[in-house]
């Protein structure tokens, strides 16, 4: 088994990282192989509603230009997901949302291609909007029937600098409880 645990934060090691790997922590421990894939850097553009991927059915976004498709293989592959992302106006990044738009349209367009691998949002936030966050991760999970495992509270923790949310006693514990429950999860499914 496999779990794949996306950053989508314009910094690479901060605290949505830190969160991520406070998660995938119990997950490895339970023996289950994990990767965590930094988007740092990265520009991955919006869907343009071409509906390509409804024609072609191949698994794949026909715009090539960026790492869509490699995440897209990556999340296919995986038997489950975190998806993380800092609080930016009350909602995900431009690339979480990115990958949203286009791999919830292919995923759909290829016979619910996520359907019933494990997936849970990791939401990092200064003071306010991350609900938002959690919101729209989830709802890309629901649409493509992917089973999300519940924690000890919200999925987020509270940070500004890098290195701020480890600080956050409840934050790092609902991390930890994320990744035992995930770990559960993936193991009664896959068993």
């Amino acid at each position: 088994m496999k779990v794949l645990a996306i950053n989508g934060s314009a910094r690479k090691d901060g605290n949505t990282a830190a969160m991520l790997r406070a998660a995938l922590a119990p997950i490895e421990a339970a023996g289950i192989e994990t990767e965590l894939l930094q988007l740092h850097g990265k520009n991955i553009h919006g869907c343009i509603a071409c509906m390509k991927c409804w024609e072609k059915k191949d698994g794949h976004c026909v715009v090539k230009n960026d790492m869509l498709n490699e995440i897209m293989d990556k999340m296919v592959a995986a038997d489950g997901m975190l998806i993380g992302s800092p609080t930016y106006f009350a909602n995900v990044t431009s690339n979480i949302k990115s990958i949203i738009d286009r791999a919830g349209m292919v995923a759909l367009a290829n016979g619910y291609a996520l359907a019933r691998k494990v997936g849970a949002a990791v939401v990092a936030v200064r003071r306010g909007g991350a609900i938002a966050v959690f919101d729209a991760i989830n709802h890309f999970y629901f649409i493509n029937q992917v089973v999300v495992p519940g924690s000890s509270y919200w999925n987020l923790g509270r940070g500004l600098s890098p290195g701020d949310v480890e600080k956050d006693e409840e934050g790092m514990q609902t991390m930890d409880n994320l990744g035992k429950n995930m770990a559960w999860v993936l193991q009664k499914l896959n068993g």
